[in-house]
């Protein structure tokens, strides 16, 4: 960076951080709320998918579950040390919210925050059985993997490199649901269960996408920790998820 350039002119222009004391303020703010709300809805989700585990119809799928749950922790931990760096308490972090508590299932909350940590609101609605965490795997797994390639890119250099070795792990979660899917699909009772649940999920993961027109992300994309809008990451995953569904025989939406 150039001696006369502001940090906020650096990164504009594409520059990257990687030490904490470096910061801005109000870059800092973003950039834990960012981290914050990954890592809440990462533990949020492990919970919530640890408690249908029993409820898997084989050894496969329960292998595969209690990977997720596993997998999903650690990518948790992975972003609480890069927290850490900025003075979060990440020891308590693990049990300071009730990660399992979940809101009636015809809730409606919209992409505002709800309850006292910052998950996305998707992960205060509760799964109904096996056939419904399946769906809300495939649907939710397929957005994580587009909000993930985005969150590679941003410019706190340390943040960047989890959010890369995270990415190739949860696409394979994506891929267990997705197999788990086309086993459910196959079976012409279970069909109607499927289409109920895809029905019931595809507004509330769109929602986790965010209101289309945010106030901060101006500000955000200047710091170089966002690039992509709202509304064009939910365009790229209702063409990705619409096209897999399709596929399927089944409805988006």
């Amino acid at each position: 960076m150039a001696e006369d350039m502001t940090i906020e002119s650096y990164l504009a222009q594409g520059g990257v951080l990687s030490n904490p004391e470096n910061v801005p303020p109000r870059y800092r703010a973003e950039l834990m709320k960012l981290m914050t709300t990954f890592v809440d809805s990462e533990l949020a989700g492990s919970a919530g998918f640890a408690d249908i585990i029993n409820e898997a119809p084989g050894i496969k799928e329960r292998i595969a579950a209690c990977r997720i749950v596993m997998e999903k922790t650690d990518h948790a931990e992975r972003v609480m040390k890069v927290m850490a760096d900025f003075g979060a308490d990440i020891e308590k972090y693990a049990t300071h919210q009730p990660w399992t508590a979940r809101l009636d299932r015809d809730a409606v909350l919209g992409p505002t925050r709800t309850g006292g940590d910052m998950r996305l609101s998707v992960f205060h609605y509760p799964l109904a059985g096996w056939t419904d965490a399946v769906v809300m795997n495939v649907l939710m797994g397929r957005a994580v993997r587009i909000q993930l390639d985005e969150f590679a890119r941003v410019s706190y250099q340390p943040l960047a490199e989890a959010f890369r070795a995270i990415l190739p792990v949860e696409t394979r979660h994506a891929e267990l649901g997705e197999e788990g899917l086309r086993k459910l699909v196959a079976d012409p009772a279970a069909r109607d269960a499927v289409a109920a649940s895809v029905a019931y999920w595809w507004p509330r993961v769109a929602e986790s996408f965010g209101a289309a027109e945010s106030a901060r992300f101006e500000q955000q994309k200047g710091y170089g920790l966002r690039h992509r809008s709202n509304a064009d990451l939910l365009a790229s995953w209702e063409k990705d998820a619409g096209a897999l569904l399709s596929e399927l025989g089944l409805k988006a939406g």
